[in-house]
């Protein structure tokens, strides 16, 4: 039923490095035609390291890890995309829909596929007001149970990021900053809060891969969180400013559950004038370039 692209099989099965992409940026994180462009530049992005990537995508109730040119075309382009986290898998297959890949569902097909390295922007978590709504990512379940190495800028700004931490830690899921002692808050390079352990360079982070592997303990993931550049990062007192009226403006819509990130998120690109989508795109680029150079460390290559 996995469809794996020849390129990213071969690679697979020769131990070339691959970097595990995801869709639901091209299908419902960007406009058009930008979303196209970015999705072509994160793979090329991938290539330039001397990895193959392996974008993920469902199309006409198959899923693919590696898609061509047409395919990323469709996802990119082509109307009713879904959006797919790993528990929509079987209901997508089923009804031979096509639909773009979230952090779970992209981890979960990538593991399959035997690809080791996954690259995004920032991971879901818990949700503010938790204690209320029981919201929290299906991100955060599936990664406490699949073996995979996730390079992200942090979790996204918009959730509650000290319960995500403690929840990634009941969960046996490993976290540490890439170069950095402090968590980084996706348009952010700090949330605020610090990390335990820290990675310097792609060998350690193989290494810690490695070590999971001898010590075949749970089958969980690493996250590696890679900072954004303080240059790059959205201004925090903007990002404070507009964070603020975003939560109030979501309350007084009424949006909950699977509506209330989409809402947030395009609530800050259109009150800061685009520059939360530079912030993010800038984390998104750095995030594929380390997840290509740990492939490269991870497959000796």
């Amino acid at each position: 039923m996995l469809v794996v692209s020849e390129e990213v099989r071969e690679a697979v099965d020769a131990r070339r490095p691959v970097v595990a992409l995801e869709s639901t940026i091209i299908a419902h994180g960007l406009p058009r035609p930008r979303n196209l462009q970015v999705a072509r530049e994160l793979e090329d992005v991938v290539r330039r390291e001397g990895a193959v990537p392996a974008t993920v995508a469902v199309l006409d109730g198959r899923p693919h890890v590696g898609l061509d040119k047409d395919q990323l075309d469709r996802i990119a382009n082509e109307d009713g995309i879904r959006k797919l986290g790993h528990r929509d898998l079987p209901l997508a297959v089923a009804s031979g829909v096509s639909g773009a890949t979230t952090v779970s569902a992209t981890a979960l097909l990538a593991a399959q596929a035997g690809v080791r390295v996954f690259a995004t922007g920032g991971l879901g978590g818990v949700h503010r007001e938790w204690t209320v709504t029981q919201d929290e990512s299906a991100d955060l379940g599936l990664l406490a149970r699949t073996r995979i190495t996730v390079v992200c800028a942090g979790v996204k700004s918009i959730l509650d990021v000290p319960a995500t931490l403690q929840r990634l830690e009941t969960l046996g899921v490993a976290v540490a900053g890439y170069g950095t002692d402090r968590f980084p808050g996706f348009y952010l390079s700090d949330s605020g809060h610090p990390v335990e352990w820290t990675l310097r360079d792609p060998g350690q982070v193989a290494d810690v891969m490695r070590a999971q592997d001898a010590l075949d303990g749970p089958g969980s993931a690493l996250i590696v969180a890679n900072p954004v550049p303080r240059e790059e990062q959205l201004d925090p007192a903007l990002h404070a400013r507009v964070l603020a009226d975003a939560l109030h403006a979501c309350e007084e819509a009424g949006v909950s559950g699977q509506g209330v990130t989409p809402f947030l998120l395009d609530y800050l690109m259109r009150h800061t004038d685009g520059a939360s989508l530079s912030a993010n795109l800038a984390a998104v680029r750095g995030n594929v370039r380390l997840a290509a150079r740990i492939a490269a460390a991870w497959t000796g290559a």
